[in-house]
């Protein structure tokens, strides 16, 4: 039970981390009585820890929260490894990536909405991919391809179309932009 709580806490941290720096920004959060100060809750139907795979998976009405962001989707899949020797906290295993599939909705508390049917976050290279008809909105603006990728290190990012399509940039003028 030790080792799903510490996995569990790692794949939340990271989490934490997920948008922290990817740039999503305009529509208010949603706000529930559940959040707590520091901790990030995950809801689902199912919870199935596989020790020989190495993978948490969350199924059924997925709703992810902390004080940052709120990622709901129908499936989340932590993929963890053992921590590498002289890795940062005590944790004995570390997050390699967060698979979340199905209706995938994130909402960042500053504001900012990402929408798609896949993302994958990529924890060594602090890499955040959307595939499967990605948005991502803030206010009315908003920017869709087939993939938008966040590169969160280096706070930017990509959108990507299929051979011979396009991205799709729709921005509004502001008041005061003359």
């Amino acid at each position: 039970m030790n080792r799903v709580r510490v996995v569990l806490s790692s794949a939340l941290c990271c989490l934490a981390v997920l948008f922290s720096a990817a740039g999503l920004a305009a529509v208010a959060a949603e706000k529930t009585a559940a959040k707590v100060a520091g901790a990030t809750i995950i809801n689902s139907r199912t919870l199935n820890v596989d020790h020989n795979s190495n993978v948490v998976t969350f199924s059924g009405d997925v709703r992810a929260e902390n004080e940052e962001m709120v990622i709901l989707c129908r499936e989340m899949k932590v993929y963890y490894g053992q921590a590498l020797e002289g890795g940062a906290g005590d944790a004995p295993y570390r997050i390699e990536k967060i698979v979340s599939t199905g209706d995938v909705h994130i909402t960042r508390a500053l504001g900012g909405v990402a929408t798609a049917e896949t993302a994958v976050y990529h924890q060594a290279e602090e890499k955040m991919v959307l595939t499967g008809n990605p948005v991502v909105r803030q206010g009315k603006d908003y920017v869709q391809g087939d993939r938008i990728i966040f590169y969160i290190k280096e706070n930017r990012s990509v959108a990507e179309s299929a051979e011979g399509g396009k991205v799709k940039a729709v921005i509004f003028s502001r008041e005061g932009d003359k």
